[in-house]
């Protein structure tokens, strides 16, 4: 395959998920997202042995834009973005394509770099004329891709950015997955279950995404009561954590636990040397930490455990969807998938296929009408509507425990009391 990392071109290539309360177990919220594989909005049916066999695509294809991070920091989560996205294209061109033409992806490496990002994104809407972007995990790039997209009004399907202020950027910018004071307030309800009322903060102060969700999570935590005794700051890329532990070794008493705002390029790095400094204390995060990387570098002295974080619904419930993806995800690269990313990637194609053929037109604003309609989609990740004003869904969460390197589900939730966006 030539070139991957910058022209993942002409792919011919499943989803679904759902809501539940606190109080609800995992096993309700898996059997609540397996009502059905295609909602309101439609959705794509990954049972396909009982599809009909439908006709080639033919003619010019409809391209969709993907600047994704395949390289750099950002790479392990917009890499299974990007094979998921891919793996979605095939099977919609296998059903016949999107109305009844051929789904071409364009994937272009940002580098995990703010300008090269604008600029890949440019060449994406100029050159390549996509009709269309779905792609990225993170915020701070999600605000230097969206503008070009507002700008020229492509619809711009943000696949993993977290941050709600991604959607200020113009009516033309959507989010698949949920906002950061969502996830914030799901962690901060989980340590006051466990009845962990003090917390040292170690926050990357120089991104978006770490910096809201470290904002998020104090407000929601002191607001039910918590005490933040300690907060710290790295930047991105940073390699040596030394200082900011020895301060934390330093506490007296020790926090409860600490929360760790991090990038999944560092996260691994940071529990490694937290634990080797002789932090015992169980360390929480948000969605940056599903990544493989976590266990490759935070594990190598000793496993990784007593590390909680949330992350999105989609590889952990034992839902018939998330089962389903996860086998065709294995029969097209010969691994399962390295982490949720993968599913908010396949889901992102999906639904804005889906929003093309609903509006029944390639015309930019036609296709951003028909994705604000969206209502009832059943996705891998969760079932995705948007009410009306908002371009952001109303998603659960997943918490996580990473036991001996591997990351164990403890429940999906909704949390009750969540930061104004």
């Amino acid at each position: 395959m030539a070139d991957i990392n910058e022209r993942f071109a002409t792919i011919e290539q499943n989803p679904a998920g759902g809501l539940n309360r606190r109080q609800i177990l995992t096993r309700a919220a898996a059997l609540g997202v397996a009502v059905g594989l295609t909602g309101k909005s439609g959705g794509a049916a990954l049972a396909q042995d009982a599809t009909p066999a439908a006709a080639a695509p033919s003619g010019d294809p409809v391209r969709i834009g993907q600047p994704y991070n395949l390289t750099g920091g950002y790479a392990s989560l917009d890499t299974p973005a990007r094979d998921g996205s891919a793996l979605a294209a095939k099977e919609i061109n296998a059903r016949g394509g999107v109305l009844g033409r051929p789904l071409e992806l364009i994937v272009y490496d940002g580098r995990s770099d703010v300008p090269t990002i604008a600029s890949i994104t440019q060449r994406l809407v100029e050159e390549d004329q996509v009709i269309a972007l779905a792609g990225l995990t993170d915020t701070s790039y999600m605000r230097a891709a969206g503008p070009v997209a507002q700008e020229n009004q492509i619809p711009f399907l943000d696949v993993g950015g977290t941050a709600p202020i991604i959607t200020q950027i113009g009516d033309f910018i959507f989010m698949l997955p949920f906002g950061d004071n969502v996830q914030a307030a799901a962690a901060a309800e989980y340590v006051a279950e466990q009845g962990w009322t003090t917390t040292a903060l170690l926050v990357d102060e120089a991104m978006d995404y770490t910096k809201f969700l470290a904002n998020y999570f104090e407000q929601a935590f002191t607001g039910a009561g918590g005490e933040v005794v300690s907060r710290l700051a790295y930047n991105i890329g940073d390699t040596d954590f030394s200082a900011q532990l020895t301060e934390f070794v330093n506490l007296d008493p020790q926090p409860d636990f600490y929360f760790i705002s991090a990038n999944p390029g560092e996260i691994g790095t940071i529990v490694a040397q937290a634990r080797a400094a002789g932090l015992t204390a169980p360390i929480v995060g948000g969605d940056g930490y599903d990544t493989p990387d976590l266990a490759r570098l935070g594990g190598q002295v000793t496993p990784v455990n007593d590390v909680i974080f949330t992350t999105h619904q989609g590889l952990y419930d034992d839902s018939p969807a998330a089962q389903a993806f996860i086998d065709a995800y294995q029969a097209e690269y010969g691994r399962a998938p390295e982490n949720v990313f993968a599913a908010l990637g396949y889901d992102g194609v999906n639904l804005m296929a889906d929003a093309i053929a609903r509006a029944g037109t390639t015309d930019g604003p036609a296709v951003r009408e028909a994705l604000a309609a969206t209502a009832g989609f059943e996705g891998v990740t969760g079932t995705i509507s948007y009410e009306e004003g908002s371009r952001i869904p109303s998603k659960s969460v997943a918490l996580i425990e990473v036991v001996d390197n591997e990351n164990t589900l403890i429940e999906v939730v909704v949390p009750e009391n969540v930061p104004p966006a």
